[in-house]
């Protein structure tokens, strides 16, 4: 586990909850393992600042690190890698052609894109492989990934419009899930109550989805009755132009992810 921040901690912590991989067998680094930068996880596991060391012998090496971090940490690694290792990446933008290229041999590499629910088991992950990745190791990936929720396998042209839309997604819906609260604030509830009710509103409707597999816009009329309160909400929602603002939102999260792969290029 190469960068071991937010998600490489929550990920090792998943794989050992799941009995994936034994604590001995996890190799974990952080850039700069000082007293005051202290890894995501509480794991005893092997932990240190050297990439090298970390990946050598690896099955397995994920690279969880910052996308302009990616090129530098595989001139570190690459003498370590050969074709019986599968290299995992969870960094945005970066193509598996891009580290396929500066890893410069025939090693399977698969792009991940997971997101922050993954922490409570909830996340979705999209999988694409590489040129030189198989299905097995498409399937390795699935299984690491399934430990902390859902995976999708996709082709690899759609893993910008994934990170705008689920790896970014989190993030406005707490913006949502907070402005529904602060309604209910407005309206008298308790802040601790209007968050409650938000949040287990968004939860279960969520669920319906994804249990039912009916249309999202089905669903909503059969909340909204003739002449009742929710139509006069939508009302509001819609001269407020939620649906069109949180689409440009995907659209521009999306656009920037194209963007971190030049930044990325350019380091």
């Amino acid at each position: 586990m190469l960068g071991t921040g937010k998600m490489g901690g929550i990920l090792i912590d998943a794989f050992l909850r799941r009995s994936l991989v034994a604590p001995e067998k996890v190799h974990a680094t952080v850039h700069n393992l000082t007293a005051d930068r202290k890894p995501a996880t509480t794991a005893k596991i092997a932990l240190g600042a050297d990439n090298r060391a970390a990946a050598h012998g690896a099955d397995v090496v994920l690279l969880c690190v910052k996308p302009m971090q990616v090129g530098t940490v595989i001139d570190e690694i690459k003498s370590e890698l050969n074709a019986d290792t599968v290299v995992i990446s969870i960094a945005a933008s970066v193509t598996t052609d891009y580290i396929e290229k500066r890893i410069g041999a025939n090693v399977p590499v698969i792009r991940a894109m997971p997101n922050t629910p993954s922490m409570v088991g909830e996340g979705i992950t999209a999988i694409s492989k590489g040129k030189h990745a198989t299905e097995k190791h498409v399937a390795i990936a699935k299984a690491l990934f399934d430990a902390v929720g859902r995976t999708v396998v996709v082709e690899e042209k759609h893993m910008d419009a994934i990170t705008g839309l689920s790896g970014s997604g989190p993030a406005f819906l707490y913006i949502i899930l907070e402005a529904l609260a602060e309604g209910g604030v407005k309206m008298g509830l308790s802040r601790e109550l209007a968050t409650l009710l938000a949040a287990q509103t968004m939860a279960g409707a969520a669920k319906v989805v994804l249990e039912t597999g009916n249309h999202p816009a089905m669903l909503k009329d059969t909340v909204t009755t003739p002449a009742g309160c929710t139509i006069d909400g939508i009302l509001e929602l819609e001269e407020g132009k939620l649906r069109v603002t949180l689409i440009k939102a995907v659209v521009k999260a999306s656009q920037r992810a194209k963007e971190l792969m030049f930044t990325d290029e350019k380091s």
